[in-house]
């Protein structure tokens, strides 16, 4: 999770020292974080059902 943002991402790469490239849940573009932490279990299960919901309002169920 991106402590300034406080959106949850997939780490995709790091950019020296303090940097980490995320990227969102639901896909889409990649964002540059100083500050991250581990999502929780609970956090994670929490945003990957929101994704999930939101995929099958849309008629993407996987």
């Amino acid at each position: 999770m991106d402590i300034a943002t406080g959106n949850a991402g997939v780490v995709m790469g790091h950019e020296g020292p303090d940097r980490v490239q995320l990227r969102p849940l639901s896909g889409g573009r990649e964002w540059d974080a100083f500050k991250v932490r581990r999502l929780s279990a609970r956090e994670e299960l929490s945003a990957r059902l929101a994704i999930q919901n939101h995929e099958s309002r849309r008629g993407q169920v996987k």
